[in-house]
């Protein structure tokens, strides 16, 4: 699954993970996003063309502007992952709790 080791890597930096959750209130510029970060328009990005190229974000035109939204689908692909990992990992120690209290003896 590369495309999630990519999207992954691409929110393993606090930065972006903070330009996610801020996209997740809307769309906005690389200016409006550079904006709570006293970091350059060229760092922000950066940052966003990683964000761009993991499929986490996309951009548009709107005459001057390129607005980056958030592609929620995206997210929702790695959610399912996770979720899957998280049931698969419960199953797991269910069984182990199972395995463990089949053993125990009474005192």
């Amino acid at each position: 699954m590369p495309e999630l080791d990519t999207a992954f890597a691409a929110l393993g930096d606090p930065v972006r993970r903070a330009l996610v959750t801020r996209l997740s209130r809307g769309d906005a510029t690389v200016g409006e996003l550079a904006e709570p970060f006293g970091l350059t328009q060229q760092a922000i990005s950066h940052h966003v063309g990683v964000l761009r190229r993991s499929g986490l974000i996309e951009q548009r035109r709107e005459g001057t502007r390129r607005p980056c939204r958030l592609r929620v689908d995206r997210l929702s692909q790695l959610g399912t992952w996770i979720d899957e990992q998280r049931q698969a990992w419960d199953d797991r120690l269910d069984t182990l709790d199972r395995h463990l209290s089949e053993g125990e003896t009474p005192r």
